[in-house]
């Protein structure tokens, strides 16, 4: 596939090692070359920044299901999530795909359609989309087998996850919303509850079924996380079992465990928008200032990577390259993508330019490729 070649000119660029400065930028052959090539286009009154690398993110389960059982072509779905994820500027694209007994658009078949459609689609994508597995380790009956259908679903990321809602299970009482949840996965409701029940009855089970399951994975060379992890007994459970990725952690002594363990860190760009967690958890504006993060993700919306780091350097907290590693080198080194994640000679050509005034999106590209542009911008690039 044909990338571009040419030399920008005029713009503010963020370089590795480097704060924002006017300097040129050269791209050929889908990576950032050291001499000047091809065509110049002036940039002038344009940011260019290192590619969005999005850790995690399930807010494409609108567009391969905006209604249940809507969705029938799942191949244009996820190719209708390439064009919201460009349009944030983001290049390389975690798809996190739950593995629930939810059911429903997180229940296993569901997985399999999603995993089969990333991989049937990505060799004609620009953005660079890798699936990741969210695996509910309260289904035990699924353990069995899983690790060759993560292999035949080309699946290099996988996080372990628990929402079962022990507490009101412990206590015989229903959790909320459990009608609708159960009619949404094609369940009665009483059946729904009666599996919960079940699951919960078996909790003892989980941590040996984990301990065979992850060491298998490890094996495989599959990349392990945690999500949500709430306490520090908890994070150094998941790290002694070869499991280094701490997605979201809820407390201040998860984080805190983590990092003086040497994990990596993952936390939730809305939290930072928002200026706190929706459910109440830890502040990813105080991990961040108490350095205690290693990455930002979307979690469940597209812009808020951008956003978030451009008002972590709008407040104060941390410099525009501080920031944005935030969302790009950091999340790299996360995922050991040595291709990518800087503006540096050698590194893909992977850059979003965002408007210097108003910091939207003006165009990004992916290896070189053009995967969004709009506006003014365009008749630069034609020219």
């Amino acid at each position: 596939m044909t990338s571009l070649e040419l030399t920008m000119t005029g713009a503010d660029v963020l370089l590795s090692g480097e704060g924002l400065s006017c300097a040129d930028l050269t791209i050929a052959d889908g990576a950032i070359q050291a001499e000047s090539a091809g065509r110049r286009v002036d940039l002038t009154g344009y940011l260019v920044l290192p590619g969005i690398i999005d850790l995690h993110g399930d807010g494409f389960e609108r567009h391969i299901a905006p209604r249940r059982g809507a969705m029938k072509q799942m191949n244009e779905g996820i190719l209708s999530v390439e064009t919201e994820l460009a349009a944030n500027g983001i290049t390389t694209a975690v798809l996190a795909q739950f593995y629930s007994w939810e059911g429903g658009v997180r229940g296993p078949e569901f997985a399999a359609q999603v995993f089969q459609a990333i991989a049937a689609v990505k060799e004609s994508t620009v953005t660079d989309l890798i699936p990741q597995l969210r695996f509910e380790t309260n289904m035990l009956e699924d353990y069995d087998g899983l690790a060759r259908r993560i292999a035949d679903w080309q699946v290099p990321y996988v996080v372990f996850n628990d929402h079962l809602p022990h507490d009101r299970l412990a206590q015989g009482k229903k959790p909320p919303r459990l009608t609708g949840q159960a009619l949404k996965a094609g369940r009665n409701p009483d059946a729904h509850f009666e599996m919960l029940l079940n699951m919960h009855a078996r909790r003892s089970e989980v941590p040996v079924a984990i301990e065979a399951l992850s060491a298998e994975l490890i094996e495989m060379g599959v990349r392990l996380g945690s999500h949500d992890d709430a306490t520090a007994e908890t994070r150094a459970w998941w790290r002694d079992r070869g499991i280094c990725i701490s997605e979201f952690p809820e407390t201040l002594e998860a984080a805190e465990t983590a990092r003086s363990a040497g994990d990596h860190i993952i936390l939730g760009s809305p939290n930072v928008v928002r200026g706190g967690s929706h459910k109440g958890n830890a502040s990813a504006v105080e991990l961040i200032a108490m350095g205690l993060c290693d990455a930002l993700a979307s979690d469940y919306h597209y812009p808020s990577p951008r956003r978030a780091a451009l008002m972590l350097t709008k407040t104060g907290l941390l410099d525009l390259a501080s920031a944005w590693a935030l969302i790009s080198s950091g999340p790299a080194r996360v995922l050991d993508l040595q291709d990518r994640g800087t503006l540096a000679v050698g590194k893909r050509a992977d850059l979003v330019i965002l408007d210097a005034e108003t910091h939207r999106v003006a165009a990004t590209l992916a290896g070189g490729r053009v995967s969004y542009m709009s506006g003014d911008i365009a008749a630069r690039f034609v020219g």
